[in-house]
């Protein structure tokens, strides 16, 4: 389920697929000046990661389900967010969604990442950028915290497609085109 999609319905505004970026997620809902439902829509696509890995974990304890299915499912929320049935496949970049699931799995790495993210955000005023510097840090404070393990691998490809999701951010801030935050 896109939070942006839902959200904007609730709130009476456009669908975010048609102005802005067309992406739909929280940077995308605060241009239109809506800060409650951009608000709205990041605390969703966050807790939406959480809750995800959270039922992983309590049903892995309880069935003794092998360690590589927390991360399995925190890959299953990231991808299911990129890619959400409900909306024809046109979901959101992913990263309140990745920063949701961090926070399910380590929550001293998770808020690690949102502090970076936000020294980025508020430093440089480009959410791409912020996003794309915690991205990066992502794996490498995964090994760090998890070492050799299937939830640190998992960190690789969410990395890798959080990536791939800017490719038109990272585009744009090479050419000097990007938009600020609440730009």
């Amino acid at each position: 389920m896109s939070f942006a999609v839902v959200v904007s319905r609730a709130f009476g505004l456009p669908d975010p697929h048609d102005y802005g970026s067309g992406n739909p997620g929280a940077t995308n809902v605060l241009r239109t000046g809506n800060k409650p439902a951009a608000l709205l829509t990041l605390l969703g696509d966050c807790v939406k990661g959480w809750f995800g890995v959270f039922l992983a974990q309590l049903a892995a304890t309880r069935l003794g389900a092998p360690e590589w299915t927390v991360p399995a499912a925190a890959l299953a929320v990231f991808v299911g967010h990129l890619f959400p049935v409900y909306h024809r496949f046109k979901g959101g970049k992913g990263v309140a969604t990745v920063g949701g699931i961090m926070f399910a799995l380590h929550w001293p790495l998770g808020l690690a990442l949102v502090v970076v993210w936000a020294t980025m955000a508020f430093g440089f005023k480009f959410s791409s950028l912020a996003s794309l510097t915690a991205a990066a840090l992502l794996p490498l404070g995964a090994f760090y915290v998890f070492g050799n393990t299937a939830t640190a691998w998992a960190m690789v490809p969410i990395c890798a497609l959080l990536f791939w999701r800017h490719r038109a951010n990272i585009k744009q801030l090479l050419e000097g085109k990007e938009r600020t935050i609440g730009g």
